[in-house]
């Protein structure tokens, strides 16, 4: 089975390939970036194509079983997903795994949530045999407050008092692996969680735990979180990421019984927790910011 994964360079990406190799499946990543088409892990084939362009995709489909496909948060983001579906339906590609966003009721006021309803529509309408996977927040997003929160004891990130089931992309990229290469998820939707539900403050005592020293949440002022994004965000993300925080804050975006159970069936075991992945990222944080206050 020959895989595209779309997206394939990056974090959540990257662990698909990895796990795709690791089942023995033929992988192609595509990418519009000559440097990293010059970086990809040995044994897989690399072409140059843009969701942006869909002249390129043919070419990139071509021959293709199965896609991954993920495309980045963007202001084209609803286009380039409905080009790539066109283009797997062109190619007759046999399975498609989408990767979207969990989305409880009301959720779709956040623009990069809204911008991928039409995708998942175009998915389930294109005949080809499909699995949506829906994750939460990422552990991972923490790897850029290295400096906040060594440094500076912070957390920063205003998640709010409500509580997510932050996840770990990896249990994302097992997940999308199964899709691919079995048989049994096909036309389903599966919400992709961490075991716990996580306030800011639940996040900084972990982060306390393991380093054995107090880690503060910074707090909910969206306004204060902005002024700071602007600076480490490209500018149209600040106001779509202050909503979605504004949409955690006030709801939270937590997983029901009923959606771990279904993801159970997919991932094949426990998700693994928020607790475990600092344990994992701490040694590395020390060594990397020794003098850290």
């Amino acid at each position: 089975m020959k895989i595209l994964v779309i997206g394939g360079t990056g974090r959540v990406g990257s662990a698909v390939v990895s796990g795709l190799l690791g089942q023995g499946a033929a992988v192609r990543i595509m990418t519009h970036s000559p440097d990293k088409l010059k970086k990809l892990p040995a044994g897989v084939e690399g072409i140059r194509a843009d969701l942006d362009d869909p002249d390129t995709l043919p070419a990139a489909f071509e021959g293709i079983d199965g896609v991954f496909l993920l495309n980045a948060v963007g202001l084209s983001e609803t286009d380039e997903g409905l080009f790539a579906v066109t283009a797997a339906r062109e190619a007759g590609v046999k399975k498609i795994v989408y990767m979207s966003v969990y989305m409880p009721e009301g959720s779709e006021i956040i623009p990069h949530f809204r911008s991928k309803v039409p995708v998942e529509k175009a998915v389930k309408e294109s005949g080809i045999a499909y699995t949506i996977l829906r994750p939460n927040n990422f552990f991972q997003n923490d790897l850029w407050l290295k400096d906040a929160i060594m440094r500076h004891g912070v957390y920063p990130l205003p998640i709010g008092g409500k509580g997510l089931n932050r996840v770990d992309v990896r249990d994302i990229a097992a997940c999308a692996v199964n899709a691919l290469m079995k048989s049994d998820h096909e036309g389903q939707v599966y919400p992709i969680n961490g075991p716990d539900t996580l306030t800011g403050e639940d996040v900084a005592l972990i982060y306390s735990k393991h380093l054995d020293r107090e880690v503060r949440y910074g707090g909910d002022d969206l306004d204060a979180w902005a002024e700071r994004a602007k600076y480490m965000m490209p500018e149209f993300m600040v106001p779509e990421m202050r909503i979605m925080y504004q949409y955690f804050q006030n709801h939270g975006m937590a997983a029901t019984n009923d959606n771990l159970e279904k993801q159970r069936k997919i991932l094949g075991r426990m998700p693994s927790s928020f607790d475990d992945f600092v344990k994992e990222i701490i040694p590395a944080w020390k060594a990397a910011v020794p003098h850290a206050a």
